[in-house]
């Protein structure tokens, strides 16, 4: 099973510090989360700076809010780093729940889902090379990868989870681990009733922290800061797993219900938790 790392958005001039580390490390891609209205580094750009300054890993979001982007320069933006990385780009999508999101860019959250729809299917025709449409030709560049880079999606609920089967090459869920099984699951199940070949990518995020006490407290209070909308602040913060015994016992857990990809997702800013999560896994 592979292992990720995501990456902490508290101080983006170090992320290419993390990179350099976990692309010498054990690691199988690094994850960077989106918002709008929040203090993090805008996570296409920042992922094409990355990956310049890395040779074997990949790239990937969790998750970027599609809907709160032009549809054509998102799918032109995704195929030009996969291209320049040579397909080692991920596109993980997905809708959010924070209206301050889409009121900043002028969006319409209420159709959000409706519109992400419309966005991979605009997408995977301009990936394929075919025409815009309505007298406009195609697109480019061409990805790297035939089809266009791999896509998951990530979300909760059954309009969600179904799209995974529609659209996408997989799912990430940012879950407890007790919630996966059910998620992966149903994910496995919308797949058969589309008549899909082969299995969906699964990948699981979990919250980690290892290191010195200020490592620990910084994370724990990003989460908390992160998750303040939310009302399960605490919760989420609560769940933030601090010793190898307990990442590694995640690990094993979610490799048990079928995740292909663990990432382990890091909230404090001290590079050096990547050496020490290298010598967990």
């Amino acid at each position: 099973m592979n292992i990720g790392i995501g990456l902490p958005i508290g101080d983006p001039g170090l992320l290419t510090t993390w990179a350099r580390r976990a692309d010498a490390g054990p690691f199988s891609s690094l994850g960077l989360l989106d918002r709008v209205v929040y203090d993090n580094p805008e996570p296409l750009a920042a992922l094409a700076v990355l990956a310049g300054a890395t040779s074997r890993i990949r790239v990937q979001t969790e998750v970027l809010l599609a809907p709160t982007r032009d549809t054509v320069l998102l799918a032109k933006q995704a195929a030009t780093i996969d291209r320049m990385t040579g397909g080692r780009f991920v596109l993980g999508l997905g809708v959010g729940t924070r209206a301050d999101d889409y009121a900043a860019v002028g969006a319409d959250m209420r159709s959000r889902g409706r519109r992400l729809d419309e966005q991979l299917a605009v997408m995977r025709r301009l990936w394929s090379g075919a025409d815009h449409g309505d007298g406009i030709g195609p697109v480019g560049p061409r990805p790297a990868r035939q089809g266009g880079p791999e896509v998951l999606l990530g979300g909760f609920q059954p309009a969600a989870l179904e799209r995974v089967a529609r659209w996408a090459d997989g799912y990430l869920a940012a879950a407890p681990v007790p919630m996966v099984a059910d998620l992966f699951d149903t994910v496995r199940k919308a797949w058969r009733q589309q008549g899909r070949d082969g299995a969906p990518r699964l990948v699981a995020q979990v919250s980690v922290a290892l290191g010195p006490e200020r490592v620990i407290d910084e994370a724990r209070a990003a989460l908390l800061d992160y998750y303040a909308f939310t009302g399960m602040a605490d919760r989420m913060a609560a769940g933030l797993l601090t010793t190898p015994t307990a990442i590694r016992a995640a690990i094993t857990a979610l490799a048990d219900l079928g995740a292909d990809e663990v990432v382990l997702y890091c909230y404090g800013v001290d590079p050096d938790q990547v050496d020490r999560l290298a010598d967990v896994v």
